[in-house]
């Protein structure tokens, strides 16, 4: 008979998606050759566990078993054991299938992304093919909603399941029978030395059900802008880690605030609709730049770090006990103060909001995971964004939140519409005029977006763009029909932007997608 080694956990590695546990257990003289560390999660991978130890004895053999959960007595029992156990099953799967759909769908909406601007510049110099354009947008859109759908059914679902597995929970312990359970134990053969002496064993494995991702504070401060990084875990292994050596590795093992982003405005021929059948025939210390501390301002301690080849590892300095509820678990990493340069956007075709935009360079050397951040003007919350991983040294633009010191109006001045007696030809002119107001009490730049259309057809043509100020010449955004002005606006100051644009369209043609 095997002798149970009392062996707790005294260290977590957490991954991106999945933690390493390493537990340890004293084998005292007369505990036998055959030792066993039971208990251990069900849902361990069996190939990921390692036995080391510290004595003088081999290990001369490692064998992993799962123990069976013993009939209960009572149906009432045993039925609930069933439902707790499908209900745990059917949400791993559920756990699964909702990271499958989340990084399926970031994909597909990067690749629209790149895919839209690509398509733009091809249209615009007459490289592609509209029909080509729409039957790869018409494809991609169709995928990314597809995702989305599922994405919000997996959720829904997800919920669901949560909400079932705690209902068996609960119903167990109030029979008192909540902790009984399949387990998986590991056998260790030991071949002593010396019979007296004491023996320290080591046993680590690996588990799936866990992962840690990161979440940050974005502050702005007098023009100061400071970043706090958490690392965020959570765990579902079937059992508890306590407050031990606990670290997070970026290896990997085998209401938003968003600035508007305008796309072009093209301008076509009104064509007739397809048909459904023809439409389907077609288709270790602690580095990085600290916070400045205001004098009597409280600090907090941050983690220490290991920096390998190509990942970087974290200890948490105030440990950190993690449940296996899948609630999720907060730790500090790190605090940073960031270079930075303020400026405004707006793109009043888009939204009438003008939003405080920061360059931040990251002046640390923290390889910044990607991650949701929560943005704070002092102490005031102004919303969320999502950074990018964001590497030293990188400079990344930064919404910060919509500035109602900074106002813009955008209004349609002239609008006319006529017809060429003697070609034939239909002409339309439209003017516009934007107002940029700074209500704050220091000078503010701010950068305007707007647009006129681009056609994509030869009898549509667009002609006698003219814009005051000038625009800014990037030598790109002009392709697109982007118009970008920058502006340094006194306080108490505005100022006006005025352009405008004619279309002709050829007899018959009648031009499709005009706004105003």
């Amino acid at each position: 008979m095997p002798t149970t080694l009392d062996a707790p956990i005294v260290a977590v590695t957490v991954y991106p998606h999945q933690a390493r546990i390493t537990r340890k257990g004293t084998a005292a003289p007369g505990t036998g050759d055959l030792l066993a560390v039971t208990g251990l999660p069900l849902e361990l991978l069996a190939d990921s566990v390692r036995v080391g130890g510290h004595g003088p004895a081999t290990i001369a053999g490692v064998e992993v078993r799962v123990d069976r959960e013993a009939e209960p007595d009572g149906a009432t029992v045993r039925e609930l054991r069933t439902r707790r156990r499908a209900a745990r099953g059917a949400l791993d799967e559920a756990t699964d299938a909702l990271s499958v759909t989340g990084a399926r769908a970031r994909l597909l909406e990067k690749l629209s992304e790149r895919s839209a601007a690509a398509f733009a510049k091809s249209l615009a110099n007459g490289t592609a093919q509209p029909a080509r354009v729409t039957e790869v947008a018409d494809a991609l859109t169709g995928q990314l909603t597809a995702v989305l759908a599922e994405r919000r059914t997996l959720a829904e679902r997800h919920e669901r399941l949560t909400e079932e597995l705690a209902a068996a929970e609960r119903a167990l312990q109030a029979v008192g029978a909540a902790e009984a359970g399949d387990t998986t134990t590991v056998l260790i053969e030991v071949t002593r030395d010396d019979p007296s002496a004491v023996i320290d064993i080591e046993v680590s494995y690996v588990v799936t059900s866990a992962s840690w991702e990161s979440a940050y504070d974005v502050r702005l401060t007098e023009g100061e802008l400071a970043l706090t990084w958490h690392g965020m875990i959570t765990q579902r292994s079937g059992e508890d880690w306590p407050e031990c050596d606990l670290a997070l590795s970026t290896a990997r093992p085998a209401n938003t605030v968003t600035v508007p982003d305008l796309q072009p405005w093209y301008l076509d021929r009104v064509r007739p609709v397809p048909s459904r059948s023809a439409s389907r025939a077609a288709e270790s210390a602690p580095y990085g730049a600290a916070l400045p501390q205001a004098p009597g301002a409280v600090r907090h301690a941050t983690a220490t770090v290991e920096q390998g080849p190509a990942a970087a590892t974290y200890r948490p300095a105030r440990p950190v006990a993690v449940a296996s509820d899948g609630s999720a678990h907060r730790g500090l990493l790190a605090e940073l103060s960031l270079g930075v340069t303020l400026d405004h956007l707006a793109a009043p075709v888009a939204d009438d909001s003008v939003y405080l935009r920061a360059v931040a360079t990251n002046r640390s050397e923290h390889a910044l995971p990607r991650g949701k951040a929560s943005v704070f003007h002092g102490t005031e919350f102004v919303g969320t964004t999502r950074l990018a991983p964001w590497a030293p040294g990188e400079e990344v633009e930064l919404a910060l939140g919509v500035d109602d010191r900074i106002r813009v109006k955008r209004e349609l001045v002239k609008r006319t519409a006529g017809k060429s007696s003697l070609s034939g030809t239909r002409k339309r002119e439209a003017a516009y005029r934007i107002t940029v107001g700074n209500h704050g009490r220091r000078t503010a730049t701010v950068t305007v977006l707007d647009q006129i259309p681009v056609s994509r057809d030869g009898d549509i043509v667009v002609r006698d763009v003219r814009a005051t100020p000038d625009p800014v010449d990037d030598g790109e955004s002009g392709e697109l029909g982007e118009l970008r002005w920058r502006l340094e606006l006194a306080p108490g100051t505005s100022e006006e932007i005025s352009f405008g644009f004619r279309v002709d369209a050829a007899k018959g043609v009648e031009v499709g997608n005009w706004r105003e």
